[in-house]
């Protein structure tokens, strides 16, 4: 049968509209995701946003917590008359400020639309309420809850960091974050952002042909929720981070406390110290920190490069024990000083001499550890003294020194210890030699390391040889640590050397009155304190005031190291205020007989007058 050419286009534009109705009959019952495109124009995302992770401190007590603000937001295109006075007075601000921010959205809102933008940022709880109760009169302000940082107790700004909105330049770096999201931005805070700041949810709802609000979208199918942040433990002691800051009051510099154990971080303490009260709001306190000279937003503990002063000799002389250039009962005059010239020489103060090894740590003899290192550095046994020299640095940089240690802290600073090359270069391959850099000797000259570098050298003298990479997270079996903090590190020279050094330490601390002793003033009896005095010279004024030390001497707990800008002596800062952290962790709290010393460091003020441009 032959079909007419008119029966022909009938039946096609019979299959035609059968194929159209077909596929409108798909989209319109089968397919909820084409009426879910074309819904799009019709719904409003609004984010939910999660409860941050909270931070403790090794026994549980919390450190940061949440509390719950609002940020008062409007919709301008949805906004109807209203009772300015009236809302001021509920707000607790200015008619002036409600009238401005208006005409501001009057301004631009054909470039704002639709969008929610904020009005009032961060209301507490009580003050939001208050417009709660009566919102409905008022068409287009709504609230959207934030979680923001809570402190408990005033330990560890520097240390714990703070939260802050993401801006133009962060969002470019980091595209998964948006306007309106808030990020770790220093300290803790931003190296755990990524397990602290959970994931967001989002809730979508219908809007009207006068774009209002009316309802969820698919009564809330697509809706997803809120994944809170992971809590985080720290290896922080509350209660010692907290004395730490109060001894430190008045004064510039660190405190760092480490378990030579596990090489668990303590305490971390930089002065002046941040304050945690303004850490919830920098926006508004962030121009007033920053441009303050003493910087306090500057971690000193980790920041800082210091010159180590005498507190390094004990690196030298493990160094030439290990060399075989030094031998313990060797002894050394010392004629108050080191002349390395004519009409040059290292001053040293005055004690009795000659002095063998234990008694140099003892009495911190400068000429002693100056003779010591030219025999490291003219060995025979090398073919030159640049070959000595590298050799030597090899050892220093076993320690730790001259690089970052690796910690889980962020913005750690590596040091400096100077290379052969560096001394070729100024003064040519033959133009210098062990007298020609002789300040390294007592800790002087190029090197350069922080707080943290010199908590470790106690640590490592601690543990007589070895250290734990330093680290501040508490490993848990939601948040598991990096194995490398379970590692030994072990020094170049052999552990063996090392009780001689350790003996010499004790006797710093603990010997007899009149047998010179260079921090006798942190013995506390029972404690068995080991430790080493250092004075770095300073160009920015007195010189600064350094002391490493753990204790007991036998299985120690604790090893701390105490750095005083312009305290002058090492034990007339720094020893006082170590011991006094050690005596505070072991022993729980001051004895009566010490209770004068403590009062001097918590009273001291090294900053009043301090013209501080650094």
């Amino acid at each position: 049968m032959i079909l007419s050419r008119k029966n022909r286009i009938m039946i096609f534009l019979v299959a035609v509209v059968l194929v159209f109705a077909a596929r409108l009959f798909y989209i319109q019952v089968l397919n909820d995701s084409f009426k879910s495109d074309a819904n799009n124009n019709s719904t409003v995302h609004m984010a939910v946003y999660p409860t941050r992770g909270l931070i403790y401190d090794r026994h549980g007590n919390i450190l940061v917590e949440n509390k719950t603000c609002w940020n008062l937001m409007v919709t301008p295109a949805e906004v109807e008359p209203f009772d300015t006075a009236r809302l001021a007075d509920i707000l607790g601000v200015e008619r002036s400020f409600i009238e401005e921010k208006m005409a501001w959205y009057r301004k631009y809102r054909t470039r704002i639309g639709y969008r929610s933008v904020e009005f009032i940022h961060q209301m507490e709880s009580a003050d939001y309420l208050r417009f709660a109760e009566v919102a409905y009169q008022f068409p287009g302000f709504h609230g959207e809850a934030h979680s923001v940082r809570k402190y408990p107790v005033n330990a560890g700004g520097n240390l714990l960091g703070y939260v802050s909105e993401v801006d133009a330049p962060y969002i470019k770096k980091h595209p998964e974050y948006k306007s309106g999201d808030y990020v770790g931005r220093a300290g803790i805070e931003a190296s755990m952002e990524h397990v602290l700041k959970g994931e967001k949810g989002n809730r979508i709802y219908y809007r009207n042909s006068r774009n209002k609000i009316v309802g969820s979208y698919l009564d809330g199918r697509m809706d997803t929720d809120a994944v809170p942040g992971k809590d985080v433990t720290t290896t922080i002691d509350r209660d010692l981070q907290v004395y730490g800051q109060q001894l430190m009051a008045g004064k510039i510099g660190s405190i760092v406390a480490i378990e030579p154990s596990t090489g668990e971080i303590l305490a971390l303490v930089s002065a002046p110290c941040l304050d945690v009260e303004k850490l919830d709001n920098m926006g508004k306190y962030y121009k007033e920190i920053a441009s303050d000279p003493l910087k306090p937003m500057f971690n000193r503990a980790v920041q800082a490069s210091y010159p180590p002063g005498s507190v390094f000799k004990l690196v030298g002389g493990l160094i030439g024990l290990q060399e075989g250039t030094l031998k313990p009962w060797y002894e050394y005059p010392c004629h108050q000083g080191y002349w390395y010239a004519p009409g040059k020489k290292v001053g040293c103060h005055a004690h009795r001499s000659p002095l063998d090894f234990e008694e140099a740590i003892m009495m911190s003899c400068n000429s002693y550890f100056c003779y010591v290192f030219k025999d490291i550095i003219e060995n025979p046994a090398y073919p030159n003294v640049q070959a000595a020299f590298d050799r030597w640095r090899e050892y220093v940089l076993s320690f730790g020194f001259g690089q970052k240690l690796g910690t889980d802290f962020p913005y750690e600073l590596g040091g400096n210890i100077p290379t052969s090359d560096r001394y070729d270069r100024i003064y040519g391959k033959r133009g210098w030699k062990a007298h020609t850099i002789i300040s390294l000797s007592i800790g002087q000259g190029e090197i350069g390391c922080t707080p943290m570098h010199l908590a470790n050298l106690a640590a490592i003298m601690a543990n007589r040889g070895y250290y734990y990479t330093p680290h501040i997270i508490k490993g848990t079996r939601e948040i598991p640590i990096d194995e490398r903090f379970t590692r030994r590190n072990y020094t170049l020279v052999d552990t063996s050397a090392f009780n001689v050094a350790v003996h010499g330490m004790w006797r710093a601390v603990n010997s007899g009155w009149g047998e010179g002793g260079t921090a006798t003033i942190a013995s506390v009896p029972g404690l068995d304190i080991c430790g080493k005095t250092g004075t770095a010279q300073n160009p920015h004024g007195a010189d600064n005031s350094v002391f490493i030390c753990f204790a007991p001497k036998d299985n120690p707990r604790i090893a701390v190291a105490a750095y005083v800008e312009h305290g002058t002596w090492g034990a007339t800062w720094a020893a006082p205020i170590a011991s006094l952290m050690i005596e505070k962790y072991l022993a729980g709290e001051i004895s009566e007989n010490r209770k004068w010393l403590e009062k001097k460091m918590f009273e001291g003020d090294l900053i009043s007058g301090l013209q501080y441009n650094q």
